[in-house]
């Protein structure tokens, strides 16, 4: 029996749910203002019609928690800082259906450098 062929997808967005207990000293990617991102965010790909091609992922910490909440988009290693659903909404319109990356909400790129090549 021969399997039909399953497109990949085109997106995978992966949304950091860290989330450290009180008065630990590094941030946290989700708190009480920030838990519904992951939710809203999957909603958003549903409304749009795009789950499926796009895979939101949750995820541990991404490593730069002084600019939580994060996600990262792939491919092209996109990470967006500082989310808020509004900022959310504007990344799927503008970034996963337009294929235009929203550059005011991208990591500043000291916090963000290129990707290490581990090709020998």
């Amino acid at each position: 029996m021969e399997m039909p062929s399953i497109p990949q997808p085109t997106f995978y967005i992966f949304k950091c749910e860290q989330s450290s207990p009180p008065g630990m000293p590094k941030p946290s990617c989700v708190n009480e203002n920030t838990r519904d991102l992951f939710n809203h965010t999957a909603q958003s790909l549903m409304k749009t019609g795009v789950m499926g091609p796009v895979q939101i992922v949750r995820t541990s910490c991404l490593g730069r928690c002084q600019m939580g909440p994060l996600m990262l988009v792939e491919p092209g290693h996109f990470m967006y800082s500082s989310l808020t659903k509004e900022k959310i909404d504007r990344i799927i319109d503008e970034h996963i259906l337009g294929g235009k990356p929203v550059e005011e909400y991208l990591i500043p790129s000291t916090f963000w450098g290129d990707p290490i090549n581990l090709v020998k």
